[in-house]
């Protein structure tokens, strides 16, 4: 009985011939290897040998970096064998370098090594698939924390580069333990409620293409997550200067708790934050560039260096928006005006599918106006009254990323005629008394929005005042 053993080795493909065993009880030979394909040789030569080899793979599965062994098998010495892929004009071997195309149905057949040349008939054919890792490794986080408390809630997140991807979660020693998923975007959500101890450990993630599933990605680098009884109190969470900052700024989030010596972990949304040790009873992270990625909610908690499983409960979350260019604001028709009459804010953006605020200096409960389709909206107060004077700005902030806002625009003030200022001039910048932040009302562009508590006309008409010109930033 023949037998000829090629070796496959993924994904870097080799295929490699044997030699015969000195005592030739192998009976495997060297192969000739025929640069022709299959229905070509069949047109040369009558088949006259009998029965068919048998072809098959060994292991019958393989993976990426596994190795594979191709065999076919006669049934008598003496032969010499060939092994041909559908479809191609020459068969290379070795092939030292795999690539996609030599993945392919092959088969093989026998011939006598003496005498009148006589082929059999081809064997069954064999598939052999060139299974890589051709995509780059995904990036994976876990929020709210990587060290949860006993009981808790917390999602494993694995993003990659492409659409049409199946994602996998994997644990460290658990072979079995594979959770798949195909989610509508680029990132994929594993969520685990109720933590538990068995829950603690290392993970990782990688993707496949749906239409191919040979094709996969790299894993990704490990995160752990840590389960810990909560046995610490919850620590505070504060940003300087400010909960609200500008692009290119910098900005520090300082964490503090109740026991010294123990490592903090910052946590928010889609991001990755070092933990930092601290001898002391908190900790800062700072960044001197602030940019649009940091806008979002915040926690942190800490836990005990020597001991990890002694957590506390995270925070009370924070949210840090980050500003960017402000939009231009302008009054209609004039900054000054009599009790009675109509007004409106204008306030122009920089961008589409916005939410806008109104601020009024010193009023906590700014207006807010959300405009599907323009960059622009429009406050209209339809009755003016002497308590609707005063300094206003305005801002806007995305609807599809909450935590970015522009900066506030120049400030107009608004004279009821009669009182208030003699002449109008552009007024700095909101200051910190201007929150724009507790929206009361949300209304289309079209329709406008009314401030409240508007008082009916003053039947005694407009009193004298100086006229003022609506002072605005160029569009």
């Amino acid at each position: 009985m023949g037998t000829i053993c090629l070796t496959q080795t993924l994904p870097a493909l080799r295929l490699n011939f044997p030699s015969p065993a000195p005592d030739g009880n192998t009976g495997a030979a060297t192969p000739v290897v025929i640069s022709t394909d299959q229905e070509e040789l069949s047109t040369r030569s009558p088949v006259t040998l009998s029965p068919k080899p048998s072809i098959f793979l060994n292991p019958s599965g393989g993976h990426p970096g596994g190795a594979t062994t191709v065999q076919c098998q006669g049934q008598r010495r003496g032969l010499e064998f060939a092994l041909y892929k559908a479809g191609a004009r020459n068969a290379e071997f070795p092939i030292t370098s795999a690539r996609w195309e030599h993945g392919g149905s092959y088969t093989c057949r026998y011939s006598n090594r003496t005498g009148e040349v006589a082929y059999s008939e081809p064997s069954d054919p064999v598939q052999i698939i060139v299974a890589g890792r051709e995509y780059p490794k995904p990036t994976i986080w876990v929020s709210p924390s990587t060290v949860v408390a006993l009981g808790g809630n917390v999602t494993i997140r694995c993003e990659g580069r492409y659409l049409g991807m199946e994602f996998v979660l994997r644990k460290d020693g658990h072979p079995n333990l594979q959770v798949w998923m195909v989610p509508a975007r680029k990132v994929a959500e594993f969520p685990i409620p109720s933590v538990g101890q068995e829950d603690g450990g290392s993970y990782t993630c990688d993707y496949r293409s749906i239409r191919d599933q040979n094709r996969s990605s790299h894993p990704s680098d490990p995160v752990e997550i840590t389960v810990g009884e909560p046995s610490y109190p919850k620590p505070s969470i504060s940003a300087s200067p400010g909960k609200e900052v500008s692009l290119g700024t910098a900005v520090s989030i300082r964490c503090r708790g109740q026991h010294p010596g123990v490592r903090f972990v910052l946590n928010k949304e889609g991001r990755h934050f070092p933990p930092v040790d601290s001898d002391g009873l908190e900790a800062e992270f700072s960044t001197s560039n602030v940019h649009r990625d940091l806008g979002g909610s915040y926690t942190c908690s800490y836990h005990s260096r020597s001991e990890p499983f002694a957590v506390s409960y995270p925070s009370d979350p924070m949210e840090l928006v980050v500003r960017g260019e402000g939009p231009s604001i302008s009054l209609s028709p004039t900054a000054v005006t009599a009790p009675g009459a109509d007004l409106t804010i204008r306030c122009q953006g920089q961008r589409r599918d916005v939410r806008f605020f109104l601020h009024k200096a010193v009023d906590l409960n700014p207006q807010q106006h959300m405009d599907r389709t323009g960059a622009a909206a429009e406050f209209r107060i339809p009755t003016v009254g002497r308590q609707h004077g005063g300094s206003y700005s305005c801002s806007y902030r995305p609807r599809s990323e909450p935590f970015i806002s522009s900066q506030p625009s120049d400030t107009v003030q608004l004279v009821v005629a009669g009182e208030g200022p003699s002449s109008v001039s552009p007024l700095p910048a909101a200051t910190s008394e201007v929150q724009p932040l507790n929206p009361q009302e949300r209304v289309d562009p079209q329709e406008g929005l009314s401030l409240k508590g508007a008082p009916p006309m003053d039947p005694t008409g407009p009193r004298a005042g100086r006229i003022c010109e609506s002072m605005t930033t160029p569009h």
